[in-house]
């Protein structure tokens, strides 16, 4: 995607990936055995890009365990949609559950993994996902996930509609949870939390590191290298 951010004085536009190259990104970190929930937004296009020699088994909250990629056009079961109410397919030995199943699968711990989007995402993985105050809010089963699952993963870009950056040093918006992100996968880059520390651990190709500085608000730590220790360096940047 084109960096919204272009106006006079901020940073210059840069361009990193698109939405389904965040999916993309994110589903070559899941591993074999893992049973992954996947919210509404970009992690829906996870689906598509699971890796082949690994099994992934895909959980939607409205009561699906085994959610395969979209149908071909036209060929979509309109009693099958994920959370989002796209069309689905099942995989082999998927199961179709009430909803009561389905959350007592979140909150008895049998998630490995849960993938939802952020409004934003503070330093020490605080997550705002719900409500921006004056508009209408929409809870779904985000709490319930955040509290049940070990890892979660985030997927989003980088920066707001306008500019603004959505990593940030504490979260403005009402919080869906503390402290209960793992990772974030934007447009520009991948950071880990670890211990209540931000780590920047990868950017995007053709994302330069000083680029993603700009644009994210939180102090986090510069770890680029593909093995090692993090760096001991603190990076921050404080832009509005």
């Amino acid at each position: 995607m084109t960096d919204r951010r272009s106006t006079a004085g901020g940073p210059a536009p840069v361009t990193g990936r698109n939405r389904a190259g965040i999916a993309q990104r994110l589903a070559q970190d899941l591993q074999d055995g893992y049973v992954v929930n996947l919210g509404v937004g970009i992690p829906l296009a996870v689906p598509q890009f699971l890796p082949a020699d690994k099994e992934i088994v895909l959980h939607a909250e409205n009561g699906v365990l085994g959610l395969g990629p979209a149908p071909a056009a036209g060929e979509g079961d309109p009693d099958l949609t994920d959370a989002g109410k796209q069309p689905i397919t099942l995989t082999s030995g998927a199961a179709i559950t009430d909803s009561a199943m389905s959350f007592a699968i979140i909150r008895g711990g049998h998630l490995d993994v849960t993938v939802l989007g952020a409004l934003q995402v503070s330093a020490r993985g605080d997550l705002a996902n719900w409500y921006v105050p004056g508009r209408n809010p929409a809870v779904g089963g985000a709490m319930d996930l955040v509290a049940g699952t070990p890892q979660v993963w985030v997927t989003m870009e980088h920066v707001d509609r306008t500019g603004r950056p959505k990593i940030v040093p504490e979260c403005t918006f009402p919080l869906t949870g503390r402290a209960c992100v793992t990772r974030i996968y934007t447009d520009l880059a991948v950071f880990h939390v670890v211990d209540g520390q931000l780590f920047l651990k990868e950017c995007a190709p053709g994302v330069p590191p000083g680029a993603v500085r700009e644009r994210t608000a939180a102090t986090y730590v510069e770890d680029l290298a593909a093995d090692g220790p993090p760096a001991a360096e603190q990076v921050g940047v404080g832009r509005p």
